[in-house]
């Protein structure tokens, strides 16, 4: 398996690229158009739960390079859903790495994409996320109280009758007007937005008609092209306030008053928007498309190592060489094989364990959305992953520790039972409970969830687990170093199960007083010889 690491010859114009971001991210809006997404027709979605395991904000900020925040609602969404069709496919692979070589195709990317990376830009896909809002009944009307208005201005100079007539219509057209603002509101912002990203997409495809995989691009483009002459008067408004120009907005807001310009074009606005909702999400989908892969290409330039990832049959489990996790500093690679068992973890706290399972778990998300794996080499099945790492109190529905960890495992059991494939990550199972309880239930739920081939990762800190599972899991662990009365850790993987125990040993080195150190050793010796131990 062949280690990539390639390089770009940065511009003075191009520092960023290949390097992380340093803005804020605002996650409820970079997320909402994963969350309003379809995913019924899905393969598998990451649930929060496996989010809240591995940390998934803060490897999104480490993976994050677009220049759009379409690209970062695109690339959030990417992370999450799993689909077949939205995988990044060979020819993909060509455009990653023209961006990292073309200085200009990376430096036209840029220049385009961020003109969508003002916050406004998120609105975009509510246009078709959302149902638009539905005219009232008394629309219709609207043409014709907009000429009686102007007409009945105009009549003021030569009609004194006028000016009994005009104030109350005035009043009535103000009333319109100002609670349309609500509905107004909504959109002002997206609008604007939408055309940017039509001239966008124009613009890109021009500069190369193969950029874009969507073939049906120029036809939503053309589209919106005939639609957007019913938001000039919104990108005017906007326009206008954001330059604070006072007397030109009162201006054009006592005009629109007058005639009832805004109901009128805004609910003209919204049907358009309404019978063109699949030409704005594939415009979106395809901007959002390229600039993750813009991201991916920037995201591998600053990598130390990274490779493809090559995916298996289910039978040949994952095989990993050089893997690391990309958000710890200096991580140290490790080797794992797991074509023949599910793996079972021993080690002490701080040894590497719940480290390197969250490495595999992050690994399969990178290498299953975006083609890049964090290893020298890197082979999986196509799986559905679940997790049982950071499981907390539900203090408000008054769940124990322990029953919350029931309650997701069993998840995981339900689950086992299913046709697909699944890859279950646990860590310290069942540590809610007693000794002789968790490690009863825990060697029969792993020994469920191995027979229903699937593949597990877990640790723990009972030996005794090992020595039940040995038959079923293949053992490996991490283990600590005391050297010159100081613990250090190796964090490598190691073959069978951990032989060694320096907990009592640690206390030692710590100064605990005499007198429990030598009760501590008394009372595991005693254990040891009723568990039958020597």
């Amino acid at each position: 398996m062949k280690l990539f690491k390639y390089k770009s010859k940065n511009s003075v114009n191009d520092k960023a690229f290949g390097k992380i971001k340093t803005e804020t991210f605002l996650f409820s809006w970079i997320s909402e158009f994963f969350l309003k997404a379809h995913k019924s027709e899905s393969s598998h979605v990451i649930t929060d739960e496996v989010c809240n395991d591995l940390d998934f904000d803060e490897l999104f900020m480490f993976l994050d390079r677009t220049n759009s925040k379409i690209g970062q609602q695109y690339l959030y969404n990417q992370l999450r859903v799993f689909d077949n069709d939205t995988k990044i496919d060979k020819e993909e692979e060509k455009w990653i790495q023209k961006i990292a070589e073309d200085d200009q195709l990376r430096l036209v990317l840029e220049a385009q994409l961020s003109k969508l990376k003002q916050t406004e830009a998120f609105y975009i896909a509510k246009l078709f996320q959302d149902k638009p809002i539905e005219a009232p009944k008394w629309y219709r009307l609207l043409p014709f109280l907009s000429i009686l208005s102007l007409i009945s201005t105009i009549s003021l100079s030569f009609s004194t009758a006028m000016v009994y007539v005009v104030p109350v219509l005035i009043i009535i057209n103000m009333v319109i007007h100002y609670r349309n603002k609500n509905n107004l509101a909504h959109y002002i912002s997206s609008l604007p937005e939408l055309v940017k990203l039509q001239t966008v997409a124009k613009h890109l495809s021009g500069h190369d008609s193969d950029i874009f995989k969507d073939e049906k691009l120029e036809k939503s483009i053309s589209a919106i092209d005939k639609v957007k002459k019913h938001f000039y008067l919104f990108q005017m408004e906007n326009k206008l306030q954001g330059d604070m120009t006072s007397l030109s907005w009162s201006i054009l807001e006592i005009i629109k008053i007058i005639l009832v310009l805004e109901p009128i074009i805004f609910f003209k606005a919204l049907n358009r928007i309404k019978n063109n909702q699949k030409q704005i999400s594939i415009l979106f989908n395809s901007i959002g498309r390229i600039d993750m892969l813009y991201s991916i290409s920037s995201l591998r330039l600053g990598l130390e190592n990274y490779s493809l990832p090559v995916f298996l049959n289910p039978e040949e489990g994952i095989k990993a060489k050089g893997i690391y996790h990309p958000l710890i500093e200096n991580c140290v690679l490790n080797d794992i094989d797991t074509s023949s068992k599910s793996i079972l973890l021993t080690g002490s706290n701080m040894s590497g364990k719940t480290t390197f399972i969250r490495t595999i778990g992050v690994n399969v998300i990178t290498s299953t959305a975006l083609n890049t794996a964090f290893a020298e080499a890197f082979q999986l099945p196509k799986v559905r992953l679940m997790s049982a790492i950071r499981i907390s109190d539900d203090l408000m529905n008054e769940k124990s520790y322990y029953f919350e960890e029931v309650s997701t495992i069993k998840k995981m059991i339900t689950s086992s039972e299913s046709k697909h494939y699944h890859l279950f990550l646990l860590d310290e199972i069942f540590k809610g409970t007693n000794t002789i309880e968790r490690i009863s239930a825990g060697k029969a739920v792993l020994s469920y969830l191995a027979k229903h081939n699937n593949l597990v990762f877990v640790s723990t800190h009972d030996i005794e687990l090992a020595d039940l599972l040995k038959e079923e899991f293949d053992l490996y662990h991490f283990s600590e170093i005391i050297k010159d009365e100081k613990v250090d850790f190796d964090y490598k993987l190691k073959e069978g199960k951990l032989k060694t125990r320096n907990a009592i040993r640690i206390l030692d080195i710590n100064e605990y007083p005499k007198t429990i150190i030598q009760e501590a050793e008394k009372t595991a010796e005693r254990l040891d010889l009723n568990s039958g131990q020597s």
